[in-house]
C-alpha cells in the first residue's frame, strides 16, 4: 500500500498541450527538427522597452516583496490602458495583478464559487477552466458551441440551463477556435448575468489580437462582472508571469487576501517590465506581431486544403486554427504523437478543448480536431505545411 496520501484534486484531467511540450521537447533534444505549433505563445521575446525597464529594475531596485494586488504603477498603467482602449473609467483599486492569468483564475475561482456551485463555459473551451474548478470541488456545465454560434455561448444557451449558473466564462477571442463574440451578444450575455445572479468571468487575455473583427470588453455592458487580462499574448511576455483582476468592489479584499496567501505578490522585475509594456513604443512594436499572426494565419488558411482540412472554425482573433481531421484520424491525441514522431511538427489535439461526454454534441468531438498555433515565424508555419502535406502524400491517413 501506498505510504502517501493523495488528494482526490490531482485527478483531474492533464492539460494535454504540456503533455505535447514535454514531447515536443524530447524530440528535439534526439532530433532537433521540431516546428512547434502547439504551445498558445509568441515566438518574440518582451517588448524592447519592457526590457530595458527589466534591466534598469535589476541593476537599481531591491526587488522585494511588492504589495500583494501589485505595484500601484502598474495599476495605474493597466487602468490606462482600459481608458485608452475602450473608453473606460477603471479604479487601480478594483485591479488584482497576479502571477500570471492563471493565478487570477484561481483566486477569482476561490473567491467567487463554492464547492458545489455550478459554472458553464463553452465547448470547446479552455481546459484549464475545467480542470481548475473541478479541482476546487466545483461542477462544470459544458455548452456545445458550434459552427451556428461560431463557437460562442449564446443568451438562449443560459436560458435553456435547468437553472442560471454561479458563474459563466466567457473568452473572447477564444482558445483554441479564435472566434470573437460580437459586442451585441456579450452585451446581453452581461445582462442576461445580471438579472439572474450569474458572475460572468471575461476572458480577455487575447485582446489586441485580432482580425478585423473589434473585441468588446465585458466591462462595457457590466460592471458586475470581472475581466481577466494578461501580458502573456498580444504583449509577448508569457514566461515573465504577470496577469491581472479587474473586479467588482465586493470581490476586491477576498481577491487581495488570497493571492496575498497564495503567492504573496507578482514577480517583482515583471512588473517593472509591466509597466513599459504598456508604452507607445511598446505597442508599435507589438502591432507589428500581429500583422505578422494575420500573414501566418492566411498562409495556413491557404494550405490546410493540401491536406485534405477543409473545416476550420472562423480565426477572428488570438493565434489559433482549430481544424477537423475527421478524414485523418478518430483519435486526435494519438495522430499528433505519430505526426511528431514522423515529421517533427507539434500539434495539439482537440480532446484537450472538447473531451468527448455522454449526451454532448457528437460533431464537437476533440477527437476529430487538432489546434494550430501560428504565433511562430512565418517561415516555421510553411516549412510545418510543406512536411505534413507530404505526410498527406505517402500516407492517406494516419490512425
Amino acid at each position: 500500500m501506498p505510504s502517501g496520501r493523495l488528494s482526490r484534486r490531482g485527478a483531474v484531467e492533464p492539460f494535454h498541450v504540456m503533455e505535447v511540450i514535454k514531447a515536443a521537447a524530447l524530440r528535439q533534444a534526439t532530433h532537433g527538427d521540431v516546428i512547434a505549433l502547439c504551445a498558445g505563445q509568441p515566438s518574440t521575446p518582451a517588448p524592447a522597452a519592457a526590457r530595458a525597464a527589466a534591466a534598469a529594475a535589476l541593476e537599481g531596485e531591491v526587488l522585494g516583496y511588492t504589495e500583494a494586488t501589485g505595484i500601484r504603477a502598474l495599476r495605474e498603467a493597466i487602468a490606462r490602458h482600459y481608458a485608452d482602449d475602450y473608453g473606460l473609467t477603471v479604479d487601480p483599486d478594483q485591479i488584482v495583478v497576479t502571477t500570471g492569468s492563471s493565478a487570477a483564475f484561481t483566486a477569482l475561482f476561490l473567491a467567487a464559487f463554492d464547492v458545489g456551485d455550478t459554472v458553464a463555459m463553452s465547448r470547446p473551451g479552455y481546459p484549464a477552466y475545467r480542470n481548475t474548478l473541478q479541482a476546487l470541488g466545483a461542477r462544470v456545465i459544458e455548452l456545445d458551441c458550434g459552427p451556428d454560434t461560431r463557437f460562442q455561448p449564446t443568451v438562449a444557451m443560459l436560458a435553456a440551463l435547468p437553472e442560471p449558473p454561479a458563474g459563466l466564462i466567457v473568452a473572447s477571442p477564444s482558445n483554441p477556435t479564435g472566434t470573437i463574440i460580437d459586442p451585441e451578444e456579450l452585451a446581453a450575455i452581461a445582462r442576461w448575468c445580471e438579472e439572474h445572479g450569474t458572475l460572468l468571468v471575461s476572458d480577455e487575455i487575447y485582446h489586441g489580437i485580432s482580425f478585423g473583427r473589434r473585441c468588446a470588453s465585458a466591462w462595457e455592458s457590466s460592471r458586475r462582472s470581472v475581466i481577466v487580462g494578461s501580458l502573456s499574448k498580444y504583449f509577448s511576455m508569457t514566461g515573465w508571469r504577470v496577469g491581472w483582476l479587474i473586479l467588482p468592489p465586493e470581490l476586491v479584499r477576498p481577491g487581495e487576501v488570497l493571492v496575498g496567501n497564495l503567492n504573496i505578490c507578482p514577480p517583482a522585475v515583471s512588473q517593472a517590465a509591466g509597466v513599459a509594456a504598456f508604452s507607445a513604443a511598446a505597442r508599435a512594436e507589438l502591432d507589428d506581431h500581429v500583422r505578422r499572426y494575420a500573414v501566418n494565419r492566411d498562409l495556413l488558411l491557404r494550405r490546410l486544403p493540401e491536406i485534405g482540412v477543409e473545416r476550420v472554425a472562423p480565426p477572428d482573433g488570438a493565434f489559433y486554427l482549430y481544424v477537423e481531421v475527421s478524414h485523418l484520424t478518430d483519435d486526435s491525441t494519438r495522430w499528433c504523437q505519430d505526426v511528431l514522431a514522423a515529421t517533427g511538427v507539434a500539434l495539439t489535439p482537440g480532446v484537450d478543448f472538447a473531451p468527448p461526454v455522454l449526451g454532448g454534441d457528437p460533431s464537437l468531438d476533440g477527437r476529430a480536431f487538432v489546434r494550430l498555433c501560428f504565433a511562430g515565424s512565418t517561415a516555421d508555419c510553411d516549412a510545418a505545411m510543406d512536411r505534413l502535406a507530404a505526410l498527406q502524400s505517402a500516407s492517406a491517413s494516419i490512425t
